[in-house]
């Protein structure tokens, strides 16, 4: 097992915080709750989510076309997160849905094959999510 990655997060003001991360160089980020509970002033945590799996996606597609030689010309992702209540009235995200609009040399498409198979299996993020993340809580 790697070395754990450690996000801290400090209340700024209402439900904005800063998100400070383990690497030096890497700036901080402002997240947010949407209105009308929080001010709309950075992702909230279902858009964090949403954007993870979709960068983890496209991340891992690209690395995998590398790979193969072949060479992204474009590449748009778009995720639908749908949120419904579940049996207790509670919202719980229920499905993510990513398309990933991929824009190749028409040479390398009969080689992209490969990659469309596989490339799911090395995405961190998505492979965690379909299964299920063990999180444990301490209030202190």
């Amino acid at each position: 097992m790697s070395e754990p990655i450690v996000t801290k997060l400090r209340l700024v003001k209402g439900y904005r915080f800063s998100v400070e991360f383990d690497l030096k160089d890497m700036p901080s980020l402002v997240v947010d709750e949407t209105k009308p509970i929080g001010d709309n002033l950075g992702p909230n945590p279902t858009r964090l989510l949403s954007a993870a799996v979709g960068h983890c996606l496209s991340s891992s597609l690209l690395f995998c076309l590398s790979k193969a030689k072949i060479w992204a010309r474009n590449m748009e992702t778009t995720v639908k997160t749908n949120i419904a209540r579940n049996e207790e009235g509670r919202l719980r995200v229920q499905s993510i849905e990513a398309q990933i609009r991929l824009d190749v040399d028409e040479k390398d498409k009969p080689r992209l094959s490969r990659c469309l198979e596989i490339f799911e299996n090395y995405c961190t993020v998505t492979a965690s999510v379909r299964k299920g993340i063990e999180i444990k809580v301490n209030v202190m």
